[in-house]
């Protein structure tokens, strides 16, 4: 079997068999898509010839227009928006979507995005972070995104609970998932530092949002080896369910050296999520990669 057709024998399995038989999905969601070309060149390459199955878009950034005319003319992908409140890089940065002086409280003194979550969530109003996600939405949409999920660059819109109802409530009125992490034992150690509680979480549910079995927000390691043994070792101990492995993509070159220090573990990434490695051990242990779409259908 090619590896053509080990992802379309994937992405093929009934939605109905995730309660049937306890199988492990996986989505191997890419952020940061559109943040510069590097990260949108790799980021379209492993979901057209690698194992990505999901990725999603920073609206505010200076190459998301590559990204989404892609997107654009590949509508079956699994795309969601990476809604965007914070540009922490040194050099490169980025500045709201909605005219400044409905947001001011999104701008540091430089005139960019805070780098920080912290400082977002100290100086942002709530309806502030409402009209940059809506100018970020209604960007997208005209930019032709047919766009499957949500989620939060950073985690800024778990940095309050006012910001999480916001997040939420746009998710359900658009009708998509947004991210969000079952409350359970495995999800304890990532909602630790956010005022986010289980309980919230757990209302969410109750209410019949879409959940994630468990959401991993990153693996050890800096080299390219690194990366590899810590993601095989994510394989072979996957738990039955729906698991989101987030990752960040990027070729190695000059713009995201340039850019950011943890360029190696990016380009490590899409060197893994491309390789024959990956595929081989998905099928060892009967993992499935899974997408937002079949979430949202299941």
């Amino acid at each position: 079997m090619n590896r053509r057709q080990f992802v379309s024998t994937m992405a093929a399995a009934p939605l109905a068999a995730r309660a049937a038989d306890s199988r492990k999905y996986l989505i191997v969601h890419a952020d940061d898509a559109g943040m510069c070309h590097s990260a949108s060149i790799a980021t379209i390459e492993a979901m057209e010839k690698g194992l990505v199955s999901s990725a999603s878009v920073m609206m505010p950034c200076p190459w998301v227009q590559e990204f989404t005319e892609w997107a654009r003319t590949h509508p079956e992908k699994d795309i969601g928006l990476h809604l965007t409140l914070t540009s922490e890089w040194r050099h490169y940065r980025w500045r709201p979507i909605a005219p400044w002086d409905k947001v001011r409280g999104l701008i540091d003194k430089e005139g960019y995005m805070w780098r920080d979550v912290r400082s977002v969530a100290m100086n942002a109003k709530p309806e502030e972070i409402e009209t940059e996600l809506r100018a970020q939405i209604e960007r997208a949409t005209q930019y032709g995104v047919r766009f499957t999920h949500l989620d939060s660059h950073m985690g800024t819109l778990f940095a309050r609970p006012d910001y999480f109802q916001i997040y939420v409530k746009l998710a359900e009125e658009h009708g998509v998932p947004c991210m969000l992490p079952r409350p359970n034992e495995a999800n304890a150690t990532d909602l630790k530092g956010y005022p986010i509680t289980p309980e919230m979480l757990r209302e969410k549910e109750q209410a019949g949002l879409k959940m994630l079995d468990r959401l991993i927000l990153g693996v050890p390691g800096r080299t390219t080896a690194e990366r590899r043994e810590s993601y095989l070792k994510l394989i072979a101990d996957l738990k039955p369910g729906v698991t989101k492995l987030i990752i960040h993509l990027a070729k190695d070159d000059a713009e995201i050296r340039a850019i950011t220090n943890n360029w190696e573990q990016r380009w490590g990434d899409f060197l893994f999520w491309t390789s024959d490695d990956a595929r081989r051990a998905l099928e060892k242990h009967n993992v499935e990669l899974y997408t937002y779409r079949r979430l949202a259908g299941s």
